[in-house]
């Protein structure tokens, strides 16, 4: 029975320290760390605010994201990551950007409209352009494409893919087209053998419904999403709770669009909703096997 105990307790410390050691790994050079915590300082004010609740250098240096890499970031938005990435991989970096399939976006009914969706076909050329003003004279190269058009040329020669509060309506509505697990598949065709896959996304309570964690919420579960990514041929490496916030715990009727920045709702709600901060993600890691 001792032996028992013994071997178990040593298997317990050996599983630990693998997590440490990961944390350990991760750190960037410090010529690295120094050019990321000057970007991000360099940014505008309003820009800075969201940094107590997205914690920009602490996520990236998690995934190791270096200067000089080849960078696929999907659904950048409006730009909030990229505006970081550009400047900070610099002139020997590429930063991709990904969109959503185009036949996905009817799928979202109601502001999808023709002409919205037209518009979306603009988009990659509208995304190079910003990126120049993004990145200033010393960052990286910017274009864009979507998860239906990623190029031959690009297969194996990413360093990584930063999944950045953007699988949500993938999951919301993969049953419809096979859209998570199209961006999953050229995810994995895109990266270097050992790329990584850097995951923050809205997470519901593991002990919560998953009717309320599919993706129409905003929100899937941390489960769903390690199950997904090894039916998609990655391994899980490790995970980060920097980006956690315990105040976020949503209820029958609660989305992710309730809390800020977006705040919808009536007044009254809005100010309930602004104690509570950005929401609850969880931050993740994976590696192409």
């Amino acid at each position: 029975m001792n032996k028992l105990l013994i071997l178990g307790a040593a298997i317990l410390l050996q599983s630990c320290s693998s997590v440490v050691d990961h944390k350990q790994t991760a750190t960037l050079s410090d010529a690295d760390k120094k050019q990321l915590v000057a970007v991000t300082q360099s940014l505008p004010a309003a820009h800075q605010a969201r940094y107590v609740a997205r914690h920009p250098v602490e996520t990236l240096e998690f995934f190791g994201i270096k200067q000089g890499d080849t960078v696929v970031e999907a659904l950048p938005g409006e730009g909030w990551y990229s505006k970081i990435l550009l400047p900070y991989l610099g002139a020997e970096g590429r930063l991709i950007a990904v969109d959503y399939s185009l036949p996905m976006w009817p799928e979202f009914g109601g502001f999808a409209t023709p002409e919205f969706i037209e518009k979306r076909k603009t988009w990659p050329a509208q995304f190079a352009v910003d990126a120049k003003t993004w990145g200033g004279a010393n960052g990286a190269k910017g274009e864009a494409y979507t998860f239906a058009n990623m190029p031959a040329e690009l297969t194996g020669k990413v360093d990584a893919v930063l999944f950045i509060r953007a699988l949500h309506n993938l999951a919301r509505f993969d049953a419809k087209g096979n859209y998570l697990k199209q961006a999953l598949a050229e995810t994995h065709r895109v990266l270097k053998p050992g790329g990584v896959v850097g995951i923050v996304q809205h997470a519901m309570a593991e002990d919560k419904p998953d009717a309320w964690a599919d993706g129409s919420r905003g929100y899937l579960k941390r489960s769903y999403l390690i199950s997904a990514m090894a039916a998609a041929g990655f391994e899980f490496v490790g995970e980060n709770d920097i980006n956690k916030n315990p105040k976020d715990d949503p209820q029958a009727d609660d989305n992710v669009w309730r809390l800020p920045p977006s705040l919808s709702g009536t007044d009254e709600q809005k100010a309930k909703n602004s104690t509570i901060g950005e929401s609850n993600r969880v931050t993740l890691l994976f590696r192409k096997k």
